[in-house]
């Protein structure tokens, strides 16, 4: 079972390290994953994603708090708009298949929103 986790772990570092290249695909939440599923199953691998220089602060912050820093709200808020207008845009032609991934957007960005900002 240690195994599993560990495997599924690490595809979370890796569809996270996607969501660097993709705007489409957030990084963040695979990267929470794969720390919490690191604490089931590697310790180290745990510890090396919360001392990681680009990843490491977020997670401690959300860990710790449950907190969002400033800069992340607006990238990811700004992000999600701009990936709403391509869908407008580019997308499906059914009105109510773009109203539904607005309205899952709008809650997503309602959730990141009101999150605290890290008090350090």
């Amino acid at each position: 079972m240690r195994l599993l986790i560990l495997g599924f772990a690490w595809l979370m570092v890796g569809i996270g390290l996607v969501g660097v290249f993709l705007p489409v695909l957030p990084t963040t939440p695979f990267m929470i994953l794969a720390a919490a599923l690191f604490a089931h199953s590697s310790p180290r691998f745990e510890q090396w994603l919360l001392d990681h220089p680009r990843y490491g602060q977020p997670l401690i912050d959300w860990r710790r708090e449950g907190a969002i820093s400033q800069k992340a709200k607006i990238a990811s808020v700004s992000l999600m708009t701009l990936s709403y207008g391509i869908v407008l845009v580019f997308g499906p032609p059914q009105l109510w298949l773009k109203l539904m991934i607005g309205v899952i957007l709008v809650a997503c960005a309602a959730f990141i929103l009101t999150r605290p900002a890290p008090g350090r």
